[in-house]
């Protein structure tokens, strides 16, 4: 009786505990494909203005077809997770493998079908004359990593299923500095221009996945578990990840519809939201570190049948996305005044971002919330739901954010519709969390 108190506050030590040791090396890891990016404009931008114009097309359509896909590391991470709860290991590194497998098969697709079009999806893009010679360069060549791209999303997830997040951020940091070099002596070295950018990236994502497979395989050996491929495992799978990619592509459609109104708001209205969807977007980072910890938590407790852990876990986890949202928006009012000049010196874009910028700051705790239970419910396996909850939100936002230039509204009024999305989405995560239909215990859901 007299230690009964003391167990809630031990309980909350022990899921903080799990929860930063898990988070802040994903965080980490998360940043990585944008540093990919950003070094080879750095070097890229150097080479002249039509090069970079081709980089930033030919990027576009790569982040645009490898995010897609980001199921496969969302979907690995519950199964793998869950098994590893139930302690069944070799099970669980099995699960692993089915989801590399699939990742390889669906590379090698995309890769077949990217090649032939590529000089079509520059041009769809709407790529200068100038321009678009570069960007097809660059695609090809960078189309032949998208198999190794999307093993290592896969091999991601395994890892952090094993509760492991630490391994992707050594790998990540590892091919962020190997990118870097390639870039410089492909680039100038070497005199490959633009294709040498392609090439070092290329090489890097490729050195990346052979890392990843090596730690992967030698897990494989050391609990027995078969590397061959099996057909149900890859289309339990890719069955699993089918919910998963209608969420993503319900969530890119809306970023999509919201930069097409942006646009339609005029030039300094465009300018100024891309200055404020990058920060959201890093802000989103710090937060998807926190739903990534709750992915693997959530899918262990389940696996191995405690339900009681799995809702302290999702609690716990919660009063981290408040924290830390609050915390965020924060540093984005103080940090108004340093911001924007690093991206523009026109008034008139500043003028439209900062009242814009103090709505992405109220939301914070609202994106914080609904981050952790995107991860709680992925983590539980609850696929289905999640794209039917956004398909719910795409349809509630859509028509509110196509009004706002018909009614006289600005870039701030579209925020608004932003933070509307994203107030749709909490209550449609809160509701369903509150039930307990995503609780379901053992090995798999």
């Amino acid at each position: 009786m007299t230690q009964a108190p003391a167990r809630p506050g031990a309980a909350r030590r022990r899921h903080d505990r799990e929860i930063v040791m898990l988070a802040v090396p994903a965080f980490g890891s998360l940043v990585a494909e944008p540093l990919f990016v950003m070094a080879d404009s750095a070097v890229v931008g150097h080479l002249g203005t039509a090069q970079l114009a081709g980089l930033g097309v030919a990027s576009a359509l790569l982040m645009t077809a490898v995010s897609v896909f980001v199921f496969l590391a969302y979907a690995t991470t519950a199964a793998v997770a869950r098994r590893v709860g139930a302690g069944d290991l070799p099970s669980a590194i099995r699960q692993g493998m089915d989801g590399i497998w699939l990742a390889l098969l669906l590379g090698v697709t995309v890769m077949a079908v990217v090649l032939p079009t590529a000089p079509a999806l520059v041009d769809l893009f709407g790529a200068s004359d100038t321009a678009a010679p570069y960007a097809t360069t660059y695609l090809r060549i960078s189309t032949l990593g998208i198999p190794a791209m999307l093993v290592v999303l896969a091999a991601t997830g395994v890892l952090r299923g094993l509760q492991n997040t630490r391994t992707p951020l050594y790998v990540a940091i590892a091919g962020f500095a190997a990118n870097g070099v390639l870039n410089v002596a492909l680039v100038y070295g070497a005199g490959l221009g633009i294709a040498g950018s392609a090439w070092g990236t290329v090489i890097a994502q490729c050195g990346m996945a052979a890392v990843y497979l090596a730690v992967v395989l030698r897990g494989a050996r050391r609990h027995g578990a078969s590397l061959r491929p099996d057909a149900a495992g890859i289309r339990a799978s890719a069955r699993a990840g089918v919910p998963l990619l209608v969420r993503t592509l319900s969530l890119r459609a809306i970023l999509m519809i919201a930069t097409a109104v942006a646009a339609r708001l005029g030039d300094s209205e465009i300018a100024a939201h891309q200055i404020i969807l990058s920060l959201w977007s890093l802000l989103a980072f710090a937060l998807d570190a926190i739903a990534i910890a709750g992915q693997a938590i959530i899918g262990r407790y389940l696996g191995a049948g405690d339900d009681r852990g799995a809702r302290e876990a999702c609690r716990r986890m919660v009063e981290w996305g408040i924290a830390v949202g609050v915390v965020l928006g924060v540093l984005v009012v103080l940090a108004r005044p340093v911001f924007l000049p690093l991206f523009t010196s026109d008034a008139t874009v500043t003028d439209a971002a900062l009242p814009a910028l103090v709505l992405v700051a109220l939301s914070q705790p609202i994106c914080g919330v609904v981050f952790v239970l995107d991860g709680v419910l992925m983590g539980a396996g609850d696929g289905p739901y999640l794209a039917w909850a956004m398909l719910l939100t795409l349809a509630v936002f859509t028509p509110a954010a196509l009004l706002v230039p018909s009614l006289g509204g600005g870039l701030t009024a579209l925020w608004a519709t932003m933070t509307l999305m994203m107030t749709v989405r909490m209550l449609t995560l809160w509701f369903r969390t509150r039930s307990g239909r995503w609780i379901v215990t053992g090995a798999a859901r």
